[in-house]
Parts: structure tokens; C-alpha cells; sequence
């Protein structure tokens, strides 16, 4: 996963501006970065709770599960058993969520808006 995380940082080079500096987070840095905050994505929102318990918003409400596994954000939504895991790197008030094929989901936290 680091070398996906390295490639796609690379990749995104060409989108994100030069002064922009990414920092892949460690483990302990996602649980700092998310625990108790709201996310907020081009259009919706996300709460991660430190229950484990995460509530997703895009228009309605959809009620699932978070943690930390080695150095990766995992979710899983129900009905699904799945766990879905993203590397993620900050970028000052940019959070940036980086699927295994390297997509990038960019978040700012909503007190920051």
C-alpha cells in the first residue's frame, strides 16, 4: 500500500498545486485526524465516532463502521461484511482518502469551511 500511496501522490502532482505538500499519515496520525470530527467532501459529509460507529451524509443518513489497521482508514457499511481500506496524507487543512487503485477522495474538516 505505501507504493500505491507513493504513486498516487506522484500522480497527483499534476492536479495538486506545487506548494502544496502531502504527508502520508501513520496509524496514530488517522485516529488523531478523524476521531470525533466531521469530514467534509464535495458533496457530502462524514462523522467518524469514537465508538467505531461512522455516519455518512450525501442527502440522507447511512450508518457504518471505522477503524484503523496498521496505517490505513478502514470502513465497513452494512449490509456489507467488507472492509474497505484507503491510505490517506494530509495536506494542511486537506485530508486525502487513497482507494488501492489509487483514486483520491479530498476532505476538510467541517469546522474548517
Amino acid at each position: 500500500m505505501r507504493n500505491q500511496l507513493s504513486l498516487a501522490l506522484c500522480l497527483a502532482c499534476g492536479v495538486v498545486q506545487a506548494e502544496d505538500q502531502w504527508t502520508p499519515l501513520t496509524g496514530a496520525e488517522i485516529i488523531q485526524s478523524l476521531n470525533d470530527r466531521r469530514v467534509m467532501y464535495d458533496h457530502a459529509w462524514q462523522e467518524f465516532r469514537a465508538s467505531g460507529r461512522s455516519l455518512y451524509n450525501a442527502g440522507s443518513d447511512s450508518w457504518g463502521y471505522w477503524s484503523v489497521r496498521g496505517a490505513q482508514y478502514c470502513s465497513m457499511w452494512p449490509p456489507s461484511d467488507v472492509w474497505t481500506c484507503y491510505d490517506m496524507a494530509r495536506s494542511g487543512d486537506k485530508l486525502f482518502f487513497i482507494d488501492a487503485s489509487g483514486g483520491i477522495t479530498e476532505g476538510r474538516y467541517a469546522d474548517q469551511d
